[in-house]
């Protein structure tokens, strides 16, 4: 039997019940405070049609992420969309195509939604689970304090794989430590954390 603190319980209702509303009422998107992730990054490489060339050696390279840092910058020219990342981006999108890369049978697929999750996904989907996104975006984390986060007992029945929890975790250090005045105030926590 898994044990939930009750603070996230409470916390997960309040979100609950607040995000349907929240969503319907605003046209923007209430968690635009958190860094894309590579998923959105080459998702926008994509739909602004660089050449097919480019693309295909996109979906079947398999680099480290500093191999894919250099391959980017190199291919900027080519691929214009590039330009417009910041460093940030450019490491995150970098490590997501690491982790992801190449795609099976080698191809990109038609819908980019279709893309492999990256660690903003997953941090909206298996986090909320049990808290606030907050709780989890605001701190400033090594990898290796990630990881051992992930395999305490009360964050082992998340169903995601070895690989997953590890580009999770890669993500966050790229992108969370976010300061809490950028995080919109209805989704600031209590104080939780872990």
């Amino acid at each position: 039997m898994r044990f939930i603190p009750l603070f996230a319980v409470a916390a997960a209702a309040v979100i609950a019940a607040w995000l349907p509303q929240s969503l319907n009422a605003q046209s923007d998107d209430v968690f635009a405070f958190i860094p894309v992730g590579g998923r959105t990054l080459l998702a926008n490489i994509i739909a602004s049609h660089p050449p097919a060339d480019e693309v295909k050696a996109l979906a079947t390279g398999k680099h480290t992420r500093d191999e894919w840092v250099s391959y980017l910058k190199a291919h900027a020219t080519a691929i214009t969309t590039l330009q417009s990342l910041t460093d940030k981006e450019l490491l995150t999108l970098a490590d997501y195509l690491s982790f992801n890369m190449p795609l099976p049978a080698n191809q990109m697929p038609a819908d980019a939604s279709k893309l492999p999750m990256d660690g903003r996904d997953f941090a909206l989907e298996k986090c909320m689970g049990c808290h606030v996104i907050t709780v989890v975006v605001t701190q400033s984390r090594t990898k290796e304090h990630w990881l051992g986060t992930w395999h305490k007992p009360s964050h082992m029945g998340i169903k995601l794989t070895e690989a997953q929890r590890e580009q999770l975790a890669s993500y966050l250090v790229l992108n969370a430590g976010i300061p809490i005045d950028q995080v919109p105030e209805e989704l600031r926590a209590g104080g939780a954390s872990y």
